[in-house]
């Protein structure tokens, strides 16, 4: 047993409506992704790459030609 804010279980009640699935069944689904979805070595390593502003570069819009040639497209 558990307590939760007023406000965040009539959110979940809504969510689960939503969705056509039981508060149960809802909460529990929410609760195994956090718990067993955790990202391997090569989506840690994209996550801290794309996290990392030193990596970013400019894209030109100006032209599709130009959008192209700043994404390093020959």
């Amino acid at each position: 047993m558990f307590r939760l804010r007023t406000e965040l279980l009539e959110r979940l009640k809504q969510l689960a409506a939503r969705d056509n699935r039981s508060l149960n069944n809802y909460v529990e689904t929410i609760l195994m992704d956090v718990a067993y979805n955790t990202p391997n070595a090569t989506t840690v390593a994209a996550i801290k790459e794309a996290q990392d502003e030193s990596t970013l570069s400019t894209v030109n819009m100006d032209s599709y030609d130009s959008f192209l040639s700043s994404l390093g497209v020959k």
